[in-house]
Parts: structure tokens; C-alpha cells; sequence
């Protein structure tokens, strides 16, 4: 192994500001929506499926252009999970190249790049033109690792985002039991079938690097 990838939300960092948002804005509470996301996760279905519940017909991009106009985007050390920096930094002291590219706004990758992780690279869908599960995604996530496919790990918590194409696509891959998608599809046979590893904390990694 030699290069390490990450996914962004729910791997990196918490949704939570991310679904509080999105309540405020279209006036639920916010356990309200929370529930609903769980609800179409659990239907397997994509969690934008929970915002067209609350308010049918929505146009999801219009809105969120609209939301993000009117409050901006924000994300700050505090919503990282507290194991990011340290097994990171210790991949890096250890001679892997380490990668962050998820699903996300040109606005977030700035804001990720101005929390000055340990990463080699910090990139966004929105700053490549391609979006997970998409295979052009992952064609640039091996461009950007620099390593062939079997010296790649794609690291992430979604299994149709992240384990599922990652494997397709060549790369090794881990799924992390975090956050809702996470959690639910860690011990599913598919899951476990696509998925070189399963690990409850980034740290984990760190024995895996090791492993060779």
C-alpha cells in the first residue's frame, strides 16, 4: 500500500452542522429530518430522498444554491472526528501519500485545504466535475494517488458511494462504521464481501499500513 483516500462526510467529518442546516432552512426540527434521513437510508434509498419528504417537489439544487447564498458554507476543527489528525499524521510519518477527495462543493475543498489537514491532496466532486459513484471519479482519485489501483485504499462509510465502486473501479477499499450508512451496512455480506476491511476508527488504519 501506498497511498490512502478518504472520503469527506462521515469519515473525515460529522454531518451534524450539514442536517441542522438543512432543518433550519426548510423550518423542522431538526430530529425531525434526522429520523427521515434514517428512514430512507434504511430503504437504501439517497438521503436527499428525506429532504423531498419534508417539503415534496423540491428542486435540491436550486434550494441548496439558494440556502448557501443566504448563509454560506461552513466548516471548522470542530467538525472533524478526533481521530482525523492523529492517524493521518501517523500515515504520512509512515511513508503513505494521503489523499482527501469526496463528494463536495468547491467551497467545502477551500475550507478543508484552511483546516491544514496532514493530506498530500485535498479534492471535491465539485472541483473535479465528477461526482462519486461515478467511474470518472475514481479514475481521478488514481490519477491524484499516483500508485496503482492495489497500492490504493479508498476509506469511506457509504457503501454504494464509496466501497462498492472504489472496489469495482480496482482500488482496495475499507468501510468505516461511522455515521448512519456506517453503521447500518458494516456487517452486510455485500458489504463485506466488497470491502478489503472494516474498521470502527481511523486508527485502525494504522496496523493495516503496517500490514503491508
Amino acid at each position: 500500500m501506498k497511498t490512502f483516500v478518504f472520503d469527506v462526510g462521515e469519515t473525515l467529518v460529522r454531518d451534524d452542522r450539514y442536517w441542522a442546516s438543512w432543518a433550519e432552512w426548510l423550518g423542522v426540527p431538526g430530529h425531525t429530518l434526522s429520523a427521515l434521513v434514517g428512514a430512507v437510508t434504511a430503504q437504501g434509498l439517497d438521503n436527499a430522498e428525506a429532504l423531498k419528504l419534508v417539503r415534496p417537489g423540491i428542486d435540491i439544487s436550486a434550494e441548496y444554491a439558494a440556502r448557501e447564498a443566504a448563509r454560506g458554507e461552513h466548516l471548522d476543527e470542530g467538525d472533524l472526528y478526533e481521530d482525523v489528525r492523529p492517524a493521518l499524521a501517523r500515515l504520512r510519518r509512515d511513508g503513505m501519500r494521503v489523499i482527501v477527495a469526496g463528494n463536495q462543493t468547491v467551497r467545502a475543498g477551500e475550507l478543508l485545504r484552511a483546516l491544514d489537514l496532514p493530506a498530500d491532496l485535498v479534492a471535491t466532486s465539485g472541483e473535479w466535475g465528477c461526482a462519486k459513484p461515478s467511474p470518472d471519479f475514481f479514475a481521478r482519485v488514481l490519477e491524484a494517488s499516483g500508485a496503482s489501483a492495489r497500492d490504493t485504499v479508498y476509506v469511506g462509510d457509504h457503501p454504494a458511494n464509496d466501497t462498492f465502486p472504489a472496489a469495482r473501479a480496482g482500488l482496495r477499499t475499507v468501510h468505516l462504521r461511522r455515521g448512519p450508512w456506517g453503521h447500518l451496512w458494516a456487517s452486510d455480506a455485500q458489504v463485506r464481501e466488497a470491502a478489503d476491511w472494516v474498521i470502527d476508527s481511523l486508527t485502525d488504519l494504522i496496523a493495516i499500513a503496517e500490514s503491508g
